[in-house]
């Protein structure tokens, strides 16, 4: 409780009364400046509070007078934008997408919506630009194809998908050499030894564990991935021979894709895209460097 209120022999200043252990508070209040912006500002934040959206209310919220709506004025933008569109939409939708590029405005409007697209729905897996990702998901940018990297077959691919099940989804699988026993672990080894191989320069003698792999390879392995190891397309099968790997290109790694190899899966982006975003994409991703 204050006791005494006296004037502060060194400053001059008049004292609150409160004193702790010899010590006395001075009665330094406020700059009135300062009061009033405070008073103005909790004013100005009541109106607001008042005119604009602002007090939950259990489910909802306080709309305040004025109707605004932030969410609506975006929808209200996005329509907008989507009916200025809508034209080149309609033309793209309606255009075999191997001619697309023989209308150059029809073009750009593609490709760049289909960045847009590729950003939104694609890169997550496969990386901005197409760069993929560590653990399978294969780089877009290049030449290497699993499926194929004509503008036709970049489309099936996006429209239905690989692996997931559906009835038009690209499909292949890849025994289980390790695990399902089809093969011995030395056999395995020697595989991997060989498909190491592949990928050197013609002429490059084999080593015992790769000619022993070379038989193994071609009793099972040339079905899906071509007698030298250069892919088939149709069903899927990487090519061996470009030093170019998904699942690591050290023999540990190969070792591990034979026994139990991992196979990726995509989803079908049919029904989550329009026909019209499918082509933005498809042609997006024939134009990152490596389309055929």
């Amino acid at each position: 409780m204050p006791t005494k209120i006296e004037k502060d022999a060194v400053t001059g200043t008049d004292t609150t009364g409160h004193e702790w252990d010899g010590i006395k508070e001075l009665n330094t209040p406020l700059p009135k400046w300062w009061l009033y912006t405070l008073y103005a500002t909790i004013v100005w934040g009541v109106i607001w509070m008042i005119l604009y959206p602002s007090v939950p209310l259990g489910g909802t919220y306080f709309k305040g007078l004025l109707g605004y709506s932030e969410r609506q004025n975006i929808e209200t933008a996005l329509k907008q934008a989507a009916d200025q569109r809508a034209p080149m939409m309609a033309k793209l939708a309606e255009t075999p997408i191997d001619d697309v590029q023989k209308n150059p405005e029809l073009a750009t409007f593609a490709l760049t919506g289909g960045r847009a697209v590729f950003n939104d729905n694609c890169a997550p897996c496969h990386g901005v630009g197409g760069s993929g990702r560590p653990g399978g998901f294969p780089v877009l940018a290049d030449d290497d194809w699993l499926w194929g990297g004509t503008r036709a077959a970049i489309q099936q691919t996006v429209t239905h998908g690989i692996r997931n099940g559906g009835a038009d989804a690209r499909d292949s699988a890849m025994p289980r050499f390790g695990a399902d026993g089809l093969l011995t672990p030395a056999q395995i080894s020697d595989v991997a030894d060989y498909v190491l191989a592949l990928g050197t320069p013609a002429g490059t003698a084999l080593s015992d564990a790769a000619k022993r792999g070379a038989v193994v390879f071609g009793e099972q392995c040339v079905a899906c991935h071509g007698a030298k190891g250069e892919g088939l397309k149709d069903l899927g099968g990487p090519r061996l021979s470009d030093a170019i790997w998904l699942y690591g290109g050290d023999k540990a790694s190969l070792v591990k894709q034979i026994s139990a190899p991992r196979q990726g899966v995509m989803p079908a982006w049919s029904g989550r895209l329009t026909e019209a975003q499918i082509k933005m994409v498809t042609l997006y991703v024939h134009s990152l460097g490596g389309g055929q």
